[in-house]
């Protein structure tokens, strides 16, 4: 989604093929993948010199990405490393594609379905002993 200060999104970095991975969240993609790559600010990306959009989502609301990123940050780095090749086998930079209009990725959870850890599912509710009613008449 767009808000007034840009896309909402969740996005991975890295240095090359292979290379570190940085997991991020923004309400605004293209501004912050950009102070990424001319490292701006003196954090994390800038120390490993991870300049290169692999992966991104683009989600409607704030608190999803967040949710987003932090199930993403939990993953080990083989997960992580699917996730990218499913939809960027060759590690390409991204972000020129994401400034010029590129279509973002969505959320879809179609495609990682196969692999994606799933949470555990809720208790079943037990059958209610014999003779006993749900309505209240």
């Amino acid at each position: 989604m767009v808000t007034k200060g840009g896309l909402i999104g969740v996005y991975i970095m890295t240095g090359g093929m292979h290379g570190t991975l940085y997991v991020g969240v923004t309400s605004d993609l293209i501004r912050r993948i950009w102070e990424h790559r001319t490292g701006q600010g003196d954090g994390f990306t800038k120390r490993y010199g991870l300049t290169r959009l692999v992966w991104y989502e683009v989600h409607d609301r704030m608190i999803e990405a967040i949710a987003r990123e932090k199930r993403l940050k939990r993953w080990n780095r083989d997960w992580k490393t699917a996730l990218i090749e499913r939809t960027n086998p060759d590690w390409s930079d991204l972000y020129d594609s994401l400034v010029t209009g590129g279509v973002a990725m969505p959320p879809d959870p179609d495609t990682y379905r196969d692999w994606m850890p799933r949470p555990p599912e809720p208790p079943r509710p037990r059958p209610l002993p014999k003779g006993w009613r749900t309505d209240e008449t």
